[in-house]
């Protein structure tokens, strides 16, 4: 079975319906029935439901959960031995290959390679094959070339081997080679598990494709639900192609979709459906079931500073009427964009938490806040309520009656322990003779399903991070050209995701939606900007004029084409770094020797202040093709192949210092003319 499921449809719902139908009504044993779905939290969800239809036995996992699991138990009878250990974090290794290889990065740069080599994992791509397979692709990442990042990636195998650990990564690929290499534990398996359901399955990555089909075994008990509209991942190697395929790799399935939206008003779907138009491919209209409600807004402001504080001023406003600071949110499609608005909010006293770090129970004022609950818990003794007694304990975990003044950071730990205190004072709401040792048991279970307890505080988060989500009251800033769609965001396939992306965070909003833009990035600057193109199949509704649509610009041209033909004999070029630099290498350079020494002499200089090879700076192709052009302007020489946007704004201004004749500047501030 193929459930399309659009936003808001109860899909959940449906589908844990389906799976308590079938064991109640003797078609499945509960504990042959796997589902599988993509976070910890969806899994926990799915576990509570299910618990509370009266089917508990039936096992809800994350596909790396479900997998492990099964690797654990058959890696004996596999391989022999103990199984490795799993690195929770890839940072420590990926930062030791790169020492290994003389590259000194940042913590950013080590996520973004951390990040390619999942990429390149789960679409079962190897290092020695990744410079090819991803060549006009991807970019390198953390100012590597891709054959720098194969080298990384190389090495980060290697520093894994020799401590005997596995990655997330490899307990999927593992799996997969058992099941493909043992038939007898595949069988195993197979008669374990009978019945399969996939949630969120338009966010299937290959490899976890691969370990679906070794799972089922050919047999057709498997209903994958999921919505295209709503594939918002792919830079995780996540692809629709496998829902969408879905009916012509099995003839006979039945598909459903799913089209009431129970969520929010007909005014908020009916923008949504606008929104989305076309670019849903295969996936769902929704038809609004909700009572009517406001009108979604769209208002302009002239820089970022005034939006946040237009959007803290509307949302202090909301609080002050009555609507729960929990269930409001402000998205936002890159984390910078955060900032103003915590400064805003601040400003107008609401409470606020940022998502997108750690699971609740992962955090560590959390785990340290349990632990000094289940020392309590042995003693006490108390008469007192159970939240004051709950207070006095989370003090020393850094609890304090007063909420700290400023400090994203301070904010969140101190929420995290405030929604602890909040949920003692529930459930002694419920149970007065409620004392900490239930306190804990009801943590641990919740802890077990991920099943975090509400913070009060407005939401802020990016629209990824929004993603199975929902908010009475959903705010979405920056609706405008370069943060929507981003202005990274190049091609056809980018550009749609971008408006999925934004699709996302308007069906994030049950009754009220707020969405604005900012027409300049700081107080007086020049108003550049118009509203986002995804806005004006809704513009009537939003009272988007015309006018303002116009001033939209237009998609950037095209680079011209790499040169095929020598710019000196009109020889065809052969090597890419022939047509990197636009001549063959029979034909001498017609770039200034001076001018190359020079550069030359920079990238040397530059290599050795940063402690890396030369060639990570610039390789020698890319350098001969900058003294051969010569630009003069930033974005000439963002035109050069091999000058991505992280080098460019590392090492930009210096190129075009060096080109001018000047000396780059030696710290004091000045450039003095290289005489």
């Amino acid at each position: 079975m193929c459930v399309l499921a659009g936003a808001g449809t109860g899909k959940t719902r449906a589908i844990t319906h389906r799976i308590a139908y079938g064991v109640w009504s003797g078609a499945y044993q509960p504990h042959q029935v796997l589902a599988v779905t993509f976070t910890a939290r969806a899994a926990g969800e799915m576990r509570t439901r299910l618990r509370g239809l009266g089917v508990p036995g039936v096992q809800a996992r994350t596909f790396h959960a479900a997998a492990l699991r099964q690797l654990q138990y058959f890696w004996p009878q596999a391989v022999g031995g103990a199984p490795p250990d799993v690195v929770a974090h890839k940072a420590p290794a990926v930062a030791e290959a790169a020492g290994r290889l003389r590259l000194r990065l940042d913590r950013p740069a080590l996520r973004d390679l951390a990040s390619e080599i999942e990429w390149a994992k789960v679409n079962l791509i190897t290092p020695q094959a990744y410079p090819a397979a991803v060549q006009h692709l991807r970019d390198g990442v953390a100012g590597l070339d891709l054959t720098a990042v194969a080298r990384v990636m190389s090495a980060y195998e290697d520093v894994k081997g020799e401590r005997h650990v596995i990655d997330f990564e490899d307990v999927l690929l593992l799996m997969v080679g058992v099941l493909d290499a043992h038939p007898r534990i595949a069988a195993s398996v197979r008669d374990q598990y009978r019945h399969f359901v996939v949630d969120e399955y338009q966010d299937v990555n290959p490899v976890q494709q691969q370990l679906l089909e070794l799972w089922a075994g050919g047999r057709d008990e498997v209903c994958v639900v999921g919505d295209p509209a709503q594939t918002i991942y792919s830079f995780t190697g996540a692809s629709p192609k496998h829902l969408l395929e879905f009916p012509k790799r099995h003839p006979d399935a039945t598909v459903v979709r799913l089209v009431r939206n129970y969520r929010s008003t007909p005014q908020i779907v009916q923008v949504a459906n606008l929104v989305l138009g076309s670019a849903a491919r295969g996936g769902v209209d929704l038809q609004a079931q909700r009572e009517a409600g406001p009108a979604p807004t769209l208002t302009a402001y002239p820089d970022d500073v005034a939006e946040a504080a237009g959007v803290a001023a509307q949302i202090r406003k909301l609080v002050d009427a009555g609507t729960d600071a929990s269930e409001i949110a402000v998205l936002f499609r890159t984390n910078a964009q955060s900032e103003a608005v915590e400064s805003a909010l601040a400003r107008q006293d609401v409470p606020y938490l940022v998502r997108g770090g750690e699971r609740f129970f992962s955090r560590p004022e959390v785990r340290q806040a349990i632990v000094l609950l289940r020392g309590a818990a042995r003693g006490d003794s108390s008469t007192r309520p159970l939240g004051e007694v709950v207070r006095d304990v989370l003090g020393g975990a850094g609890w304090s009656p007063q909420q700290p003044a400023a400090g994203a950071a301070s904010r969140e730990r101190w929420e995290s322990l405030q929604a602890l205190a909040n949920l003692s004072d529930d459930l002694a709401a419920v149970d007065p003779e409620m004392r900490i040792p239930g306190l804990v048991a009801e943590l641990d279970r919740r802890a077990a399903e991920q099943h975090a307890p509400t913070v009060q505080g407005v939401t802020l988060a990016s629209l990824h991070a929004a993603k199975g989500l929902e908010w009475e009251v959903v705010c979405i800033i920056g609706c405008s050209e370069g943060l929507l769609p981003v202005s990274m965001a190049e091609g056809a396939e980018r550009i749609e995701e971008e408006r999925r992306l934004l699709y996302v965070g308007l069906t994030r909003a049950r009754r009220t939606l707020l969405l604005s833009w900012a027409a300049a990035r700081g107080a007086g600057g020049r108003a550049g900007r118009s509203p986002s193109r995804f806005l004006r199949p809704a513009g009537r509704l939003l009272g988007l004029s015309d006018a303002t649509s116009a001033r939209t610009p237009k998609p950037a041209a095209k680079r011209a084409p790499r040169p095929k033909n020598c710019r000196t004999c009109g020889t065809v070029l052969g090597s890419a770094a022939e047509r990197k630099i636009g001549r063959c290498a029979e034909c001498p350079p017609t770039y200034d020797e001076a001018t190359f020494e020079r550069l030359r002499d920079w990238r040397l200089a530059t290599s050795r202040d940063q402690d890396v090879p030369a060639f990570v700076v610039f390789t020698d192709a890319t350098l001969t093709a900058i003294a051969e052009s010569g630009p003069t302007t930033l974005q000439g020489l963002a035109d050069i192949a091999g000058v991505g946007p992280r080098k460019l704004e590392l090492y930009g201004a210096d190129v075009l210092t060096v080109l001018a004749g000047q000396k780059v500047d030696d710290g004091t501030g000045k450039n003095t003319s290289d005489k």
